[in-house]
């Protein structure tokens, strides 16, 4: 086995691929049986090398030395022979008009025969055989996540090869000088390449990396999501409400679907769609896109909680009964399941058409269950209405609030109170806060990766349109049927634990958004961060020195806090916060992984210095 010549962490002069440029380049690691050597750019690209492909610092730079050493040499001794060749400079005056006219008759001789042989050369140069796969450049050997870029060089390469050997037999039967010939050659082989990366970067990527178990899984999570459901808010309904039991009958079909509840729920979708239409508020635009646009959104979605607070006390004042929402509970959640399900499969026709630049980058696999579940295209819009953007924080979101609403009067109508226990005032304040904080900072949801990299599914249409609202109000649907009383003390301490995680959670998201919109804001000055070949900075001051994900430990201490009224005797009220803990270990796995990807040695620099990613000093 040949032994390796750079060690890890060298500093080199590595060949970009494709081209006779050297560029200083870092030694990232060795691949012992393919015997390729990892590099790093100053621009943060990551290749695999030959051995060939790579020189040393110091012999790079005694080669140049000696080469720009030798030419100083032999312009002295041209300027040499040019002083001495002429020993009757008297009589050059005379012959000076005959002498020209040869010069400019050998010119034209040299620039005919130059004309003349480049469609030989060029003849010459197609007729050779291809060159043999032992003389191609390979760059394989990479993990499976980078094998794209791999095959993007290999293909650059191939694509710029003929065009730089025409340059080479051109210049052994050029005129001209051959320095010039070699900037030339440079020059035109650098610029050709970079235009074909960025038309390579442009490019549409396939999805190859799939989460949820794939398509197997994504297919089984299309039916067990709803069911999932069903079955929480069946056991809320049960005098015994413990997981132990056996799950209750479902209900009769019959039951759990009325064309009522069904419009209605329509009536909420499109009045949320009107005021979200309204040209009130103020339009900004989102982070750019891969083909460098930016898409403009309208922030109005305060003011359309506001307007759904007036509708609803104008009900109220009318002596609606916002109870029949909690007696038809269920049917209401198949309402918008069933909804969701025909959104989805909407949305997955029209991204049959959108263009390659419109698909989302995580649902273009290729496999029809896996992009409808995860969202095909990236930002759906019919004109400027956007339905990913829209369902997002509107209906479901503000429709949580309502729900919980609807559950206190169903609590006092039901137990005859004068007014809600202290249990539901908590759930119903802690849940409201978290609502309109989401709302106020309406904005910063623009910079998340549901926006920027997840497409509009399945996936997002049922978790925006019914886990959102049916679950995460499955803490206020369940005080309804099991009353559970606390002590004040015990109800200040719940507060407190409350304010503790959203302090975290606020003062973590505003960092990372301030960073992200303006790292130069002098208000940001104390931050400090590590530069990335990206461009941007990962913080290590702050809260995101912390904690890796500071924003998901404030998420998990207020879930907690909205779970702890429900008391002790059982554990359903808990499953909000055993599902937040899934669900957030499972986005913080996949935004390291995409870290990991996006800011290379940056980013493993960044968890040397920050260790632990959700809760301190334990994960």
């Amino acid at each position: 086995m040949p032994s390796r010549k750079f060690a890890d962490g060298e500093v080199v002069m590595g060949r970009w691929p494709g081209s006779v440029l050297y560029y200083e380049v870092q030694v990232a690691s060795y691949d012992d049986v393919a015997h390729l050597y990892t590099v790093k750019y100053k621009d943060g690209t990551e290749l695999a090398l030959k051995e060939s492909d790579i020189r040393s610092l110091s012999s790079f730079k005694h080669r140049k030395s000696q080469s720009s050493s030798s030419s100083p040499s032999r312009r002295s001794s041209s300027r040499s022979r040019s002083r001495s060749r002429s020993p009757g400079r008297a009589a050059r005056g005379r012959r000076r008009s005959s002498s020209q006219s040869r010069e400019h008759k050998e010119d034209k001789k040299k620039t005919v025969q130059e004309t003349s042989l480049v469609p030989l050369v060029l003849l010459f140069l197609f007729a050779l055989p291809k060159p043999s796969e032992n003389n191609t450049r390979s760059y394989k050997g990479e993990p499976e996540s980078t094998e794209r870029n791999d095959t993007s060089f290999i293909s650059l390469e191939q694509k710029f090869k003929p065009d730089l050997d025409i340059e080479r037999v051109l210049e052994q039967y050029n005129f001209r000088p051959r320095k010039e010939e070699k900037k030339r050659e440079e020059i035109y082989s650098e610029k050709k390449i970079f235009e074909t990366i960025k038309t390579i970067e442009k490019a549409p990527s396939k999805t190859k990396e799939l989460e949820f178990g794939g398509r197997i899984g994504t297919f089984m999570l299309i039916f067990f999501l709803p069911a999932t459901v069903l079955y929480l808010l069946l056991m809320c309904k049960q005098d015994d409400p413990s997981i132990l039991n056996f799950p209750p009958p479902l209900p009769a079909l019959e039951s759990l679907w009325e064309t009522r509840v069904f419009g209605l729920f329509l009536l909420w979708f499109a009045l949320q769609a009107l005021f979200y239409l309204l040209p009130i508020g103020k339009v900004v635009e989102g982070l750019p896109l891969s083909s460098g646009k930016k898409l403009q959104y309208r922030i109005n979605g305060f003011y359309a909680f506001i307007l759904t607070a007036a509708a609803i006390g104008s009900l109220l004042y009318f002596q609606l009964e916002l109870h029949y929402l909690y007696d038809h509970f269920m049917q209401f959640a198949v309402s918008a399941a069933v909804f969701s399900m025909g959104l989805s499969i909407f949305l997955y026709i029209r991204s049959l058409k959108a263009p390659e630049e419109e698909l989302a980058p995580s649902g273009n696999s290729g496999y029809l269950v896996y992009d409808f579940f995860i969202g095909h295209e990236l930002n759906p819009r019919i004109g400027s209405f956007d339905l990913k953007y829209f369902c997002e924080l509107r209906p479901g979101l503000i429709g949580w609030v309502v729900i919980n609403l609807a559950m206190l009067l169903a609590e006092m109508k039901i137990h005859n109170l004068s007014m809600p226990s202290l249990s539901m005032i908590l759930v119903n304040s802690f849940q409201l806060l978290y609502v309109v904080d989401a709302l106020w900072n309406e904005e910063a949801v623009l910079t998340t990766m549901d926006i920027t990299h997840d497409g509009f599914g399945f996936m997002l249409a049922f978790g925006d349109l019914v886990w959102v609202p049916f679950v995460y109000s499955l803490q206020a649907f369940y005080l309804v049927g099991h009353p559970t009383t606390i002590s004040w003390p015990v109800a200040v301490a719940i507060t407190i634990l409350n304010c503790v995680g959203y302090y975290i959670f606020r003062s973590a998201n505003s960092q990372k958004n301030n960073f992200r919109r303006n790292p130069a804001d002098p208000k940001l000055a104390y931050l400090k961060f590590i530069p990335t070949a990206t461009g941007k900075g990962l913080l290590v001051t702050g809260w995101w020195g912390f904690v890796r994900h500071p924003n998901y430990l404030g998420d998990i201490i207020m879930a907690l806090a909205w779970s702890l009224p429900c008391g002790f005797s059982h554990i359903l009220p808990y499953f909000y916060v055993i599902y937040f803990i899934c669900l957030l270990v499972h986005r913080e796995a996949r935004d390291e992984h995409h870290c990991k990807q996006k800011y290379g040695l940056a980013w493993e620099k960044y968890c040397q210095r920050v260790p632990y990613r959700i809760f301190p000093y334990i994960y």
